[in-house]
């Protein structure tokens, strides 16, 4: 923010005591007093910028910078997501895939089952979209299964994220590629084998020990009520197939095209064709979702004998129940933010890289400790690649080397989500979970990932370093 005034300015140290107090007052507020998150968010983000020196004229812009940044990018996805989730769970199809799915792999391995079609489905299509889009599934699995609802819950979404830290055509991964020079095509093939890697160890059996420790029902989030019963018409298994691969398609569709513009020698011309650029805007995913969910009331509501006045309920009954997620999502942003903007992150980063750490290590604390310090993964990954680009450049680092590097950045930058991170408060609201229990279970995850992760790194490292 260039228009940002200040009071004061603070050192490293004040800007920490500051983010680890406004942290503290925030689970507080509460854990202690059960202030609702959205309020408390809000309230703590404000008295932050104001202690960290921002202008009282300066705090509304500074709010705005980190809560319409993440409600733009969250809003479409999630209320998109939300209207095909209703229709493919009031239609029955959510119940009819799960059934199918069940009897395939088994009751025992049908969270196992339902996590690596998360992780396929993973590969295109962003965390929060894909979440999103194949929570009703993931109600349908585990209502069929019963038990605890975490352990059939959690996989799911660690795979979603194995694949949008680690591999491209995710942003953080093809940005920090990007800075740091690595090679795109080789930063996948590897991102590919760590996402997996990491999706097993810690999604598969990591995460429904985890989950089993809490009793939390199935939320109702996505159910219909009695005025849409007349909705369900018993959906054909392929047809719930047909319509949660049409976004992945068209978001492959998008991909593909871009990363063939970025192998020519006239990419601009190439992507600017209008052919070209008329499919890639097919396959934007808030494009690619809407496309999904006015074909789905046409398969599953006109196409079946529906009438429009019931097709119309259904799908504005979807938006109610998620404006608490999207609200208290934008409100965890816009606190990251408010963190972004008082330069905590860049001060912390700026420390570290002075300290004179292994390249690879010192790429891995930036990223961790930016994460935890300002809440958003993309920014704790491309401000560790911008700091390292430097000192890559500057070294003789063969091209495995320098994906080794990237990829204990992408570790880092996953790190141990919590309270300033939009996507801890997506995972929770969706999950049914309280505050301590989204720290008790996703924050542990995913510093598990990180782990994991960096550990893979290294190892890659010390193999490119000793091959030369």
């Amino acid at each position: 923010m260039d228009d940002l005034v200040l009071n004061w300015e603070l050192g490293t140290a004040g800007l920490l005591i500051v983010a680890v107090s406004a942290i503290a007052v925030l689970l507080i507020l509460i854990m202690a007093f059960k202030v609702h998150a959205f309020l408390a968010l809000m309230i703590t983000s404000i008295g932050t910028a104001l202690a960290a020196g921002i202008a009282p004229a300066s705090v509304l812009p500074a709010l705005a910078f980190g809560f319409n940044t993440t409600l733009g990018n969250v809003m479409l996805l999630v209320a998109l997501g939300a209207m095909l989730g209703r229709m493919i769970e009031t239609s029955g199809g959510a119940q009819v895939l799960a059934d199918r799915m069940i009897d395939l792999v088994g009751e025992k391995r049908a969270g196992f089952g339902l996590s690596l079609a998360s992780l396929l489905m993973g590969f295109p299509i962003f965390f929060d979209a894909g979440l999103v889009v194949m929570m009703p599934i993931i109600y349908a699995v585990a209502r069929r299964v019963g038990g605890s609802f975490l352990s059939i819950a959690l996989p799911s979404a660690v795979a979603f994220s194995a694949m949008h830290i680690f591999a491209p055509p995710h942003p953080g991964p093809v940005a920090a590629s990007g800075i740091v020079g690595a090679d795109i095509g080789l930063v996948m093939l590897v991102g590919l084998v760590f996402a997996v890697i990491i999706w097993y160890l810690v999604g598969a059996l990591l995460a429904p020990r985890l989950g089993m420790r809490f009793d939390i029902p199935v939320p109702d989030i996505l159910e219909g009520d009695k005025d849409e019963m007349g909705f369900s018409s018993s959906p054909r298994v392929p047809t719930i197939i047909g319509l949660l691969l049409l976004p992945l398609i068209l978001i492959l569709l998008n991909t593909g095209l871009n990363t063939i513009g970025s192998t020519r020698p006239d990419k601009d011309a190439f992507l600017a064709d209008g052919v070209v650029s008329t499919l890639r805007l097919l396959g934007e995913t808030p494009i690619a979702l809407l496309i999904t969910v006015i074909v789905s009331m046409f398969v599953l509501g006109w196409g079946a004998g529906k009438k429009g006045t019931l097709i119309e309920k259904v799908a504005d009954s979807a938006l109610g129940p998620i404006c608490s997620v999207v609200l208290v999502t934008g409100a965890g942003g816009m606190f990251g933010g408010v963190l972004r903007v008082t330069g905590i992150g860049d001060a912390v980063a700026d420390s570290l890289n002075n300290v004179g750490l292994p390249v690879i290590v010192a790429a891995y604390l930036i990223a961790q400790i930016v994460r935890l310090a300002q809440g958003s993964a993309t920014v704790a990954l491309t401000t560790a690649a911008s700091l390292m680009a430097g000192v890559i450049a500057a070294s003789d680092f063969s091209p495995l080397q320098v994906v080794a590097i990237v990829m204990a950045m992408s570790a880092g930058s996953v790190g141990f989500s919590h309270v300033n991170d939009s996507g801890f408060w997506l995972v929770s609201r969706f999950f049914g979970m309280d505050m301590k229990q989204t720290l008790a279970t996703w924050t542990l995850i995913q510093g598990a990932m990180a782990i994991v992760g960096f550990i893979l790194s290294y190892i890659l490292y010390g193999v490119a370093s000793a091959i030369g």
